[in-house]
């Protein structure tokens, strides 16, 4: 986070298995290794180094919020990331993880634009964060997002 006066939207959550496409444990041959680490050094090119992070997200459900889009970190366009998928646009928001028996964790918040996707749709109320590897994190786990409200507004 950069400092100033951010403005945060606090967000109970629950962690949920997501499609496993980013991390490659779904095993589809046609994204060997996973999405995240097919499109890590794309992203890296256009000034966005997400090698901190664990290869794959973390889905988490923030029933019965959802939320909008307001202005993202960053965006990328038209990123053609796969030899025969179609280009797609991605934006990334800041996150911080709280958890009562843990430290809080800073990562992004994963955004392939629904309108820009071929497939893996998620539903209005999953977010996808990316995070450092950290341990303690399962499905079930009530978490709480810190989201800038400059960047994403989470509504009801």
């Amino acid at each position: 986070m950069q400092g100033g006066e951010e403005d945060f939207g606090m967000i109970s959550a629950t962690i949920l298995q997501g499609h496993r496409v980013a991390s490659g444990l779904n095993g589809n041959p046609r994204f060997p290794g996973g999405t995240m680490r097919m499109q890590l050094p794309i992203f890296r090119e256009l000034g966005l180094d997400l090698s901190g992070y664990h290869l794959g997200t973390l889905n988490v459900s923030i029933a019965p919020m959802s939320y909008r889009v307001v202005k993202p970190k960053w965006t990328f366009r038209a990123l053609k990331w796969h030899p025969t998928e179609p280009a797609e646009d991605f934006s990334f928001f800041d996150v911080i993880v709280h958890r009562d028996d843990a430290s809080p964790v800073s990562g992004l918040i994963y955004f392939p634009h629904p309108e820009t996707k071929p497939e893996h749709f998620q539903k209005p109320d999953v977010l996808e964060l990316l995070l450092p590897w950290t341990e303690g994190l399962a499905y079930g786990t009530k978490i709480r997002l810190e989201v800038p409200a400059e960047q994403m507004r989470i509504e009801s």
